[in-house]
């Protein structure tokens, strides 16, 4: 997606500032969420195990609780993450929008990150299609592929392309 925003010469330049930011912000929740979400679902799991937590019935599969998890942990996470964004922001002028945004967009790895993010949420979100499951459900999906999108971004540019671009190949 960032490849589809205007990327001026000059950070002064840089038009859709508050747009480009609040995008870039708020597409980073579903990885983030997709850690804390898998985080307490194993550790929800594992204190079931121990009976350490009253036992529920465990009716869904452990891949639909992590899931749900992940997709009730991204609802939350994006709430949290809007409202720390809005008081970061908050009486700031166009151009440090505009700074901010430009350097998001001039930054080739970070660009690359999201072609791979973004085909990973797409990828998780199709993993649902034609079935009937709840929201959350599908949600989760979207945070894990996201997440394994990422992780996949991490596996090519920092271990194949050991971290290099091809203009610093040597």
């Amino acid at each position: 997606m960032s490849r589809l925003w205007p990327h001026t010469a000059y950070e002064e330049d840089q038009p859709y500032g508050k747009s480009i930011l609040w995008t870039h912000i708020i597409t980073r929740t579903p990885p983030t969420a997709a850690v804390l979400g898998g985080a307490i679902a194993v550790g929800s799991l594992t204190l079931r195990k121990l009976n350490m937590l009253a036992p529920k019935a465990l009716s869904s599969s452990f891949t639909t609780s992590l899931l749900r998890s992940i997709g009730v942990s991204t609802v939350y996470t994006t709430g949290l993450v809007a409202i720390a964004t809005a008081l970061r922001m908050h009486g700031r002028e166009e151009i440090e929008w505009q700074e901010r945004s430009w350097r998001l967009l001039e930054n080739k790895g970070q660009v690359e990150c999201d072609d791979f993010m973004y085909g990973g949420a797409a990828l998780g979100l199709l993993g649902g299609v034609g079935k009937k499951i709840a929201w959350q459900v599908r949600l989760g999906g979207l945070g894990a592929g996201s997440l394994i999108g990422v992780m996949t971004y991490m596996g090519w540019r920092y271990g194949v392309k050991n971290g290099k671009w091809k203009d610093e190949i040597v």
